[in-house]
């Protein structure tokens, strides 16, 4: 190295050295002492506005029940560790800071939805919904409410420009307000976006105004926290200019923390859906034995029962009831016979027998006998040759194809536990909305990833014949670019697995429907399924049957609580008793 290099590189590295030490937590000199912002679903403790360790471990003691404190900038978090490692624990998130200074917001907005301030208690409970789908502690709605004359907390809500629906949210807060930060931050907390959601860009769009929000008041920078293994995460706010800091939290050891601290989880690997299941299981003290974690087998034993399961079949579903749900035609002649409506059904397999039903109903459905998860189910067909196509697909995967009438309507999910309704809910079709920039292709990709995210890869959308017909069928190729708002269905079957979304409806579902879903259970004698019918409405009813899924995914009906009402099913005396009732064997 020369000595004319020297001095530049020198220069460099105590610029470096400058950074790391303004974004190294120190003594907030100047700050309100034991600062602490109320947010809902727990307390956020400013660890550097603590003179001692022993004070920030008894704020951290004071937490309160079913919530999250997180205690930020703590200045030594190896002492405060020390002083109770039994209690806390070092939280395994990095911390994110974004440059006011320098930020410079979109050139182009998003289209098709509006982001605006919450400001009824109609967004709140939204926002809690979406709080419960992505397993985040939710907040009390009062609390919502009571922050529209808020300085110091600002909540912000994704609104769909056509329907009204939120489909998203962000919590920010003012760190000069909250404590006379002598530095001007801001934090952004608890970023969620449904995983309904039809629209790209919404995470992006609700940060970008959140940090537009605190450089107009004249914050210095944002800072956030997420965890070490959110990737898709990570990448959108490295995206956005944020760069890591040298920043720790440290949390309470609670029930809703556990995950964080407990170690390899035992039920690694399970999907949601077992998932669900397992948890329930262990709240209860219900000894869990994963058998097959990738196929969803896991055996439970309490008081000396032991019953195997996978995912919500159990032993208790006997093999009969699994052959009747298992081949449609079988489903449809049981349940028929229980009084059960069911839609008109093809009995030829000949291509003019075919065209002669497709004549006479002008819409139909083709489905193999027997699958899961939608493959190979073909709605809404009103040509010949489309019927012919679908019934090649079809016989991929089952020599037995089914050709029904087809029900114009709404698709209703039942589930029912021991003869008992538990949940409803409408499924709909995947479906893109056109953004004016992106191809049909990108849509469905990006919708997939999101899908597939919200649910463990669980929920896709598959680029198939299928696919192609349904985009077609909306004027659309798959690499054309729809206009700003343009909704495309890309899917005709409403299933979950294919990208279908989940509206819960169990408030208002009509009772023919509810008593047409467990008639049907009864005749399959069948103690836990999803009972599928075709609806006009939720609440009006008309409908047909459609088919009894004999391993319905309990985790699509939260908050409904399925996985306590299977494991009631299964452990009965593992129910804890109502208010006022004795337990088992009291006097």
């Amino acid at each position: 190295m020369s000595e004319s290099d020297q001095p530049k590189r020198r220069g460099a590295q105590a610029y470096r050295l400058k950074r790391f030490r303004s974004e190294t937590v120190h003594p907030a000199q100047g700050a309100r002492a034991n600062a602490m912002v109320d947010c809902g679903w727990g307390r956020l403790i400013f660890g550097h506005t603590f003179d001692s360790a022993e004070a920030l471990a008894e704020a951290l003691r004071a937490e309160g029940p079913d919530r999250r404190d997180i205690a930020l900038y703590v200045r030594d978090p190896h002492v405060l560790l020390a002083l109770a490692p039994q209690e806390l624990f070092l939280d395994p998130s990095h911390t994110f800071r974004l440059d006011l200074a320098t930020y410079r917001g979109a050139r182009r907005p998003r289209k098709g939805f509006d982001i605006r301030r919450l400001n009824t208690r109609r967004d709140a409970e939204a926002v809690n919904a979406i709080y419960a789908e992505r397993k985040m502690v939710p907040i009390p709605p009062d609390f919502f409410w009571n922050l529209h004359d808020s300085r110091t907390l600002t909540v912000l809500v994704a609104e769909d420009s056509e329907t009204g629906a939120v489909l998203g949210s962000v919590m920010g807060v003012d760190h000069a307000r909250a404590f006379d930060d002598p530095e001007h931050g801001a934090s952004l907390w608890c970023l969620a976006v449904s995983p309904q959601a039809p629209h790209a860009g919404l995470g992006e769009s609700l940060v970008r105004r959140l940090a537009e929000h605190f450089k107009a008041r004249g914050a210095a920078f944002m800072d956030l926290s997420v965890m070490h293994d959110n990737h898709q995460a990570i990448a959108l706010y490295e995206k956005l200019g944020f760069r890591r800091v040298p920043v720790f939290a440290v949390k309470r050891r609670n029930v809703i923390n556990e995950p964080l601290y407990s170690g390899p989880d035992p039920a690694e690997g399970l999907n949601p859906y077992a998932r669900i299941i397992v948890d329930e299981a262990r709240r209860r003290g219900i000894h869990v034995e994963v058998t097959d974690a990738e196929g969803g087998f896991f055996r439970l034993t309490h008081g000396g029962r032991s019953l195997r399961c996978r995912e919500a079949l159990s032993d208790l579903t006997s093999a009969v009831s699994l052959s009747i749900c298992d081949d449609k035609r079988a489903t449809r002649r049981v349940v028929e016979r229980a009084g059960v409506r069911v839609p008109a059904q093809l009995t030829d397999d000949t291509p003019e027998a075919r065209a002669a039903f497709l004549e006479r109903y002008g819409t139909v459905v083709v489905k193999p006998a027997r699958g899961e998860q939608g493959r190979g189910v073909a709605v809404g067909l009103t040509r010949p040759d489309e019927v012919e196509d679908a019934i090649e697909d079809a016989r991929t995967l089952c020599p037995d194809v089914v050709v029904e009438e087809c029900f114009a309507g709404q698709d209703l999910r039942l589930l029912v536990i021991d003869y008992a309704l538990v949940a409803a809910a409408i499924r709909r079709p995947a479906r893109v909305v056109g953004d004016g920039r992106a191809t049909v292709r990108d849509l469905i990709e990006t919708q997939s990833r999101r899908r597939a995210a919200a649910t463990d890869g669980e929920s896709r959308i598959p680029l198939d014949q299928e696919t192609e017909r349904c985009v077609a069928d909306a004027g659309f190729g798959l690499d054309d670019v729809p206009p700003q708002g343009a909704e495309i269905p890309v899917r005709k079957a409403a299933n979950l697995h294919t990208g279908g979304t989940i509206h819960d409806v169990t408030d208002t579902v009509h009772p023919v429907l509810a008593r047409a879903a467990i008639d049907a259970a009864r005749a399959i004698e069948i103690p836990v399924t999803g009972i599928d019918l075709m609806v006009k409405a939720p609440d009006q009813p008309d409908y047909v049957f459609i088919e009894a899924n004999e391993r319905p995914g309990l985790a699509n009906h939260e908050p409904q609580p399925t996985a306590e009402r299977f494991i009631d099913l299964l452990f009965p005396l593992t129910v804890a008793p109502a208010a006022g009732e004795k337990e088992p064997g009291q006097p």
